[in-house]
């Protein structure tokens, strides 16, 4: 059993996470500015900001795993970078292990081919959550190897306005969105918290990004 906080617990990835790393039997608490809507039987949960140190530091200090979920869009745009950096030093100090749930946009359509974000179909109303979220893990790929880290990329399609259902099986891949013949780049709530748990109890990436799919 491992202790896990999931920061940004009561969002769509973290609340499948902390429910996911709960019905596991792991001790985890979720810290998020929002109270649960649908709160997990055995969770702690608590009220705070990621964009507060003295959070930042308690949430580390009292864990074997940091999971973070919050995206820089709305209030958060431009804030998530620089307060993840903070994390990541306390997680350091700490001997903590970071999870972070990045996104799509860093991911490369094709082994040659260029970036998500780059696209010509990608939405501009996105593309500055895109490109904080690429700058946050190349500041992982810079941080210092004291640092035990992964960040885990959605495919395309990952959101509650297409929560999917578990199927228990997922596609494991590298810096290259995953899509299937038809095209279609998808997975469910559920299966992405599977997916990062697993990685959680065996972990296979440390220090790197991984994507997933159905």
């Amino acid at each position: 059993m491992a202790r896990i906080t999931v920061i940004g617990g009561t969002g769509y990835a973290g609340e499948h996470i902390v429910r996911e790393a709960a019905q596991r039997g792991h001790e985890v608490t979720s810290l998020s500015r929002s109270e649960p809507t649908e709160p997990v039987d055995g969770v702690r949960y608590t009220t705070g900001s990621v964009l507060d140190e003295a959070t930042v530091d308690s949430a580390a200090q009292g864990a074997d795993v940091v999971v973070a979920t919050v995206s820089p869009r709305g209030d958060m745009a431009g804030q998530v970078r620089p307060a993840y950096a903070r994390l990541a030093d306390r997680a350091a100090a700490h001997g903590v292990r970071l999870a972070v749930v990045g996104g799509a946009g860093s991911l490369k359509v094709s082994e040659d081919g260029p970036r998500v974000v780059d696209g010509p179909d990608f939405p501009d109303a996105f593309k500055a959550e895109a490109l904080e979220f690429t700058d946050i893990l190349a500041d992982l790929q810079d941080a210092p190897e004291g640092l035990d880290w992964f960040y885990l990329s959605p495919p395309a399609v990952f959101g509650s306005y297409a929560p999917g259902e578990k199927t228990g099986t997922y596609r494991t891949g590298g810096d290259v969105l995953l899509a299937d013949d038809e095209g279609s780049s998808f997975i469910s709530g559920a299966d992405f918290a599977t997916a990062l748990v697993d990685e959680l109890e065996n972990p296979t990436h440390r220090r790197r990004r991984f994507t997933v799919a159905s």
